[in-house]
This record gives C-alpha cells, structure tokens and sequence, in this order.
C-alpha cells in the first residue's frame, strides 16, 4: 500500500493528523467509544426473532375465527365438539418449535458465514467482529471485502470500489485519501484503508444490509399462492356463514346448543387452517435438512426458488475448479529465464492481496529482495491484467504487465498461437509483457512487449462432473461464463463431461443488444472472456427469454450477476461482497450441495402442491353443503367432533406425512392454478354426494335418534369419498403410501367398531339398507372423480 504522506489533514472523526493515526485506535480508546455506544450495533440477522416467530403463528386470521368459535363451543357443547381448538393448538405449538429449530440453525450458520473485518488497533492489523467496530477503527480493505460502515478513505493504493448496489452505477469509482466510503459497497480492486466515521444506524447503508440479511418470506410463488387462496377462501365463508347461522339459529328453532354446535359445525372446515402453517413446517424443515449439509438459505424462498431454476451459469474458478493453481510450465519468449523469474517473482511481492493466479506465481517464484517496486496497478476483472514498476538491483528501472495474452496483445500476434495451444491442454495462461508507458495510462498495454507466457493448471473440483451431470438429468442447462479464455475454458468443462462444452464463445463478439445476446446464450454453453457487466447484461437476457436464472460465484466479478439473478449462490469461501448478496451460500464450497438444495425446493414444492388440494377440497364441500343447508332449510348435518375426526384421518395426518416425503418432480409454475383446478370439482363432487346420502337418509330414517342416523350416514360418505380423494393424491404409490391410506382407513373402522368410540364421536350406523347406500353413493362419487380428474387434466392443462 503507498504509506500516508506528512501533512495537515485531519481525521474527520477526531482532530489528530492522520499520520500520528496510521496505527489504528488504541485499546483505551476503543474501550472508551465502547463505553460512549459509539459501536457498529446493528444486529446482522439471518432470520426472524423468536418474537416475530411466535406472533406469526399465533397471530393469524384463521386461528382468530377458530379461538373465538372454540370459546364458545366450550360453554355450549360437549368436550368431543370443542377438540378442533386443540388440535389448532398442537398445530400451532409444531409450527413454532419448527421454526424455532430453523432459526437456531441458520443463527449458528450465519456465525460461520459471518466476513469478519480487519481493524488496525495499537498497530496490528485484527480481524473482528463487524458489531465490534467501533467510531475512528482504522479498517483494511482490499479485492471483495465489503466497506461495513460510513468512512473516508486513509489510505489507498490503486483502490476501485463498486457502488453499484447503492447507486446503480456499474463503473467501479476511483478512491484517493480524503474521499468518503460508503457502507454497501466493496472493493473490486486495489487496497487501502479507511477510518469508520458512521457506525451502527447512522450508517449510510444500514438498513439495507439488516433487510438484505434477514430471513424474508417475500418473492415466493407458494406463499403468494397460498395468500391468494386464503383471500378468496375468507370472502366466500363470510356470507355462508351468515346464512348458516341464520339457517340454523332462527329458521329451524332448534335446540339451541345443538343449533350453535351445528351451526359451528358447518363453519369450522371451511377454514384450510392447516395450509399455511404445513407450509412454514415444510420451509423451516427444509432449512433444518440444508444445514446440516452447510447450506446457509438466507432468504426462505431460495428453496422453492432453486427448485424452479431451469437455467444455471456456472462460474468457473471457484466453482468447477478449486481456488488454487499451480505453475506448469513457463515459457520465456525474449530474454532469459532467470531473469523472467526475478520478474515474476517481484510482481508476486508487489501485490498485498493476490488473487489465485498471483498466488501460484508467488508459490512458484521467490522474491528478489533487491527489486523495489516503486508503483503497482492492481488486477481488475474488467482490464484482466496488473502490473507494477520497479527499480531493480541495478538501479535501472523497468515496468511490467501481467494478464490475459488477448488482452495485451493484438489480433494476429504470433505469441497468441502458443497460447491457443496452451488453451486447448485446458490451462490458463497469463501474458509477461514489458510495458513502454506509465502504469496509469490507459493505453499502456498498446505496444507491450511479450517476454514470457506463465501456463498454470486449475484444480478440477472432483464433484463437479456428477453436479453437472445430475443437472443434465434433471433438464437444467448449465452456462459456464468465465473471464478466462473461452478455449481454456471450454477444455475444463469437457473434462467435467459438460454437454456442449465445444461450442465456445468469446463474449468480446457477443451483440450488445438483449434479443441477439439472448439468441446466443440459448444456442451456447461456454463463454469466455466475460467482463462483470456483461455477466449482469447475460442473466437478464436469459431472464428475457423466460428462464428461471441461478448464478453461482465466488468473486467480487460475479456481485452484480448475483445480485440480479433469480438465485445467487456464493461458495462460503468467496469474497464477502458475494455472500452478502446471494440468498444461498454453501458454507463448504462443495459444488455438489446444489442438488440437495434442489431436490430440498421441489420436495416442498411438490409436496405443498400436493396436500393443498387436500385442505381445499374440505373447504369446498363445506361452503357448498352449507350453500345446500340453507336453501332447502334443514339442519346441518354435522357437529364439529364429526369433521375434527374427518379432517384428521382425511386430511391432518396424511398431509404431514405427504408434506415432508421425497419429491423429485421438477417445480412447475401457476400453484394456484394447478391446486384449484383439482379442488373445485373433488369439493363439489364430494359435497354433492354427502348431501344426496343426507337427503335420502331424512326421508328413510324417521322418530327420535333420527338425526343421528342421518348424521351417521352421512359421515360415512364422507369419510369414503374424501379417502377417494387422499387416494388419488397420494399417488404415484408407494409401500409407505399405501399404509398411510390403509392405516387411516383402519383408525375410522375402529371408532365404527368400538361402542365407547361410538359414543364419543357420535357415530352409530342404524341398519343395513341406509349405510349400504351411504357405500354406494361414495362409490359412484369415486368413479366420478376420477373422471372429472383426468378430464380436468386434458381440458385444462397447467
């Protein structure tokens, strides 16, 4: 870094010259900032507080109609009549305690995850926590690190920082001392240092980043869907409500206990209160199984989200490959190879903050103690080279590039045919050349002189291949878009058996319109040569064809990309400018957790898809038995022990076993669309055939104890046909499948069977001829979902 000048300029913080602070605070004065609050307190969450937790399942609007419902089926009728608000209770308690588990997990994976800052303090440099900055901490910065609070730049050396996610502006902005940093940006290339004058809320950016961090529920189809459901659900239950209460409560001048128990009956199912709450089960089980696999999920929706992704652009250092090189082989082209080692070993010394590539050269080639570098440029991934001067032992002095050699060189260069060669082993291979002008011109690289090429070989991540592979089955398509070359490039990918990974692409001869870079990416797999803003400009042409995009990445290069894309995902190891903004990151860096992710997405998807229909078919035929009830003016059928008992065995525990089963079905698109097509005509079907069953029993069945009977009756119907419907759900079967199904069909035949169950439930079949046609009915309201099923099918496809 280039050390502070003497001068006059004053800390904006505190009135000291900058020199005399060039070693950061003290311990006596950050324990008296600590002591005053002056400390960066923003509380980074990565998800909802136990508080919010609690309140979300508690609070609810159905949870609200079903206490005040239960309140007073507790004064009014038997214990039996009052179980449904205890089983909304054990829902309610499962919801939280699920939750609960998931946000323990993602706490302690967030502490994993968490970029700690290095602060100078009493003169050495330490990594500390972001909470522990405090006001005038003197912080390093260098290529990815992510500027934490409000500052002014102390120290800077080549120092380029993007302000994208704040401004929108893509061009990284050059930093001198003096110059103000802002929270939520990061560093894309150079170093520096800068002294914290905003901490904690007054920070610039502060509530960005806690937002950008928190666990949210925004952006999801399924719970977009569910929402939409619950609205329309919520104004049909209103007005059949009314006339149900009406219908019961004055027309019919029943018993008034019984007319309220009916009456509350009639309007309990209709409430699918289970949906929303197996839906944040389903999540936060996901989130519990993800990290356990070092899956950090920092935004919910990015299960469901990845299970929707029919696209993913890969990219390659980082993610195919392992972060590390090694040097092969190095070819000089002018001059000696001692003297080209002392070069290269200098220009590793020169750089405090090496990327991949500098680092294997590093490895490779000691430094030369008497070379004296007197002025660096620092790598950017939209130059693709650096470079520094130097004074060498000799006094002479000499200046030198080192990059992509089709970046230095010009078209038709000899040298570029050895580096096509080169490109094709799969190796990457970086350009030595002499440089003729200042370092801080931008023609500096025209007339370089080629004096050696560096050939280093990457480190082929040993799951990718299968990673790749399992996307291929799955019908994803893989896009590698890299800043190395495209040959280079699409060498490593054959290796790893991409499909495709022949057809190469250098993304300096991709059209600049959306349509024609669109048109491009569909026709090809392999880009090389990718600056940051044409990585960003590729995920929103994709997204323009109507892809699903996830982008993964590790660099700072990939950030706007990221950012952008449907799903970013940063390996736990990139920088943390990337972690900041991917909604998963994979705090292993095992590319091969992505098809856990995956299958985790479409299992709740599949899955909440699945028993939606369920929950909603009860809702149906509720309101359209409760429609039926009040026009021919006849009490309802039902008390509510009847539907606890009915919604338990049809519905409550087959759809928490159904919920959580593997799922491997792609994700498919319009969730309201595809449960409503299934639960309006399984509502209708089922309620129709439960009311013939009632209307018949009336007529058959007459004297006291009538009503029971009829009731009995009806049950049983509804009991077969809503099995039917649990039947045809829980297809494709399975042996655990078929067991769920027998088993609930068991637990009904028991309370038919034992007298103290009888009683309980009020269930007592009277007769042979009535329950028989109770049988038949269901029977042929089997046949006929089945046939309005697959006609729904073909008449409305999804």
């Amino acid at each position: 870094m280039t050390p502070i000048d003497a001068g006059s300029e004053l800390d904006p913080v505190h009135p000291v010259p900058l020199p005399q602070r060039a070693r950061g605070l003290t311990s006596a004065e950050v324990a008296e900032r600590v002591a005053r609050g002056e400390v960066n307190d923003i509380p980074v969450r990565s998800s909802r507080s136990a508080t919010e937790i609690i309140r979300a399942n508690v609070f609810t609007r159905f949870n609200a109609i079903i206490g005040v419902l239960w309140l007073i089926m507790l004064f009014v009728a038997p214990f039996q009549d009052s179980l449904f608000g205890y089983v909304i209770l054990a829902n309610t308690g499962i919801g939280i305690i699920q939750e609960l588990r998931a946000k323990k997990t993602l706490d302690s994976l967030a502490v994993i995850g968490e970029a700690k800052p290095t602060v100078r303090r009493d003169g050495r440099a330490t990594e500390i926590s972001t909470s522990a900055i405090v006001l005038g901490d003197l912080i390093e910065i260098g290529p990815g690190d992510k500027i934490v609070v409000d500052g002014v730049c102390a120290e800077a050396d080549g120092l380029e920082i993007d302000e994208s996610l704040l401004t929108g502006e893509a061009d990284p902005v050059v930093k001198h001392r003096g110059d103000q940093v802002m929270s939520g940006s990061f560093v894309v290339a150079g170093g520096g240092a800068f002294t914290a004058t905003k901490v904690g809320r007054e920070a610039y950016a502060a509530q960005l980043a806690e937002e950008a961090s928190r666990f949210t529920l925004v952006q999801s189809e399924l719970r977009t869907g569910i929402s939409t459901i619950l609205k329309y659900v919520t104004w049909m239950m209103i007005p059949t409500a009314i006339g149900l209460v009406i219908s019961q409560l004055v027309v019919k001048q029943n018993d008034f206990k019984d007319s309220v128990a009916r009456t509350v009956g009639g309007i309990v199912p209709m409430v699918p209160e289970g949906l929303v709450l197996l839906t944040s089960v389903a999540f936060a089980i996901g989130v519990i199984r993800l990290g356990r696999k070092q899956c950090l999920v920092q935004e919910l929706p990015a299960i469901e989200g990845l299970a929707r992704v029919d696209t993913v652009c890969l990219d390659k250092t980082g993610t195919l490959t392992e972060g590390g090189m090694d040097v092969t082989e190095l070819r000089p082209l002018d001059g000696d190879e001692g003297y080209v080692r002392k070069v290269l070993g200098a220009l590793g010394e020169s750089d405090p903050r090496p990327n991949a590539s500098l680092q294997a050269i590093i490895d490779a080639y000691p430094d030369s103690e008497e070379w004296r570098c007197t002025e660096s440029l620092p790598f950017s991934s939209a130059r693709k080279y650096s470079g520094a001067a130097f004074s060498e032992g000799d006094g002479t002095t000499s200046a030198w590039l080192l990059g992509a050699p089709d970046v230095l060189l010009p078209a038709g260069h000899p040298v570029l045919a050895e580096t096509e060669e080169l490109n094709h082993q799969g190796l990457r291979v970086l350009l030595l050349a002499r440089a003729r002008g200042d370092l801080d011109d931008p023609a500096v690289k025209e007339g370089a002189e080629a004096v050696a090429l560096v050939a280093m070989e990457q480190r082929l991540r040993p799951d990718a291949a299968d990673t790749l592979r399992y996307f291929a089955d799955q019908g994803v398509h893989a896009k590698v878009i890299s800043g190395d070359n495209a040959v280079s490039v699409g060498a490593v990918a054959g290796k790893l058996g991409l499909a495709g990974a022949q057809d190469t692409v250098d993304a300096r001869t991709l059209p600049d319109d959306q349509a024609g870079m669109a048109k491009a990416l569909d026709e090809n797999t392999v880009f090389g040569r990718v600056t940051p803003q044409q990585k960003r400009d590729m995920v929103g042409a994709l997204q323009s064809h109507g892809h699903t995009v996830a982008m993964t990445g590790d660099g700072v290069n990939d950030v706007l990309a990221l950012k952008d894309a449907d799903i970013g995902v940063s390996m736990g190891s990139g920088s943390e400018a990337t972690r900041a903004v991917a909604q998963i990151v994979l705090l292993n860096n095992s590319f091969s957790t992505l098809p856990s992710v995956v299958a985790e997405g479409r299992r709740v998807i599949g899955n909440i898809t699945r028993v939606a229909s369920l929950f909603l078919v009860k809702t149906v035929y509720s309101v359209l038995l409760a429609v039926l009830v009040v026009c021919f003016q006849i009490e309802y059928p039902f008390l509510p022990r009847h539907l606890t008992l009915l919604s338990t065995l049809t519905i409550g525990v087959p759809a928490f076993f159904l919920a959580l089963a593997p799922n491997k079905e792609r994700a498919r698109p319009q969730f309201v669309r595809r449960v409503m097509r299934y639960a309006i005509p399984g509502g209708v079907v089922a309620g129709t055939a439960t009311f013939v069953t009632y209307v018949i029993a009336r007529h058959y069945y007459t004297g006291s104890g009538a009503l029971d009977a009829e009731t009995s009756s009806a049950t049983l119907t509804l009991f077969l046909v809503s099995m039917w419907v649990l039947a045809i759900i829980a297809r494709p079967y399975t042996w655990w499948r078929v067991c769920l199904v027998a088993a609930m069909g068991a637990a009904f035949l028991l309370v038919l069977i034992v007298p103290r169950l009888q009683d309980f439930f009020a269930l007592k079949l009277v007769g042979a001829s009535m329950p028989w046609t109770a049988v038949g009915i269901a029977a042929v309201a089997a046949v006929a979902l089945e046939y309005v099923w697959r006609w729904v099918d073909r008449r409305f496809p999804v």
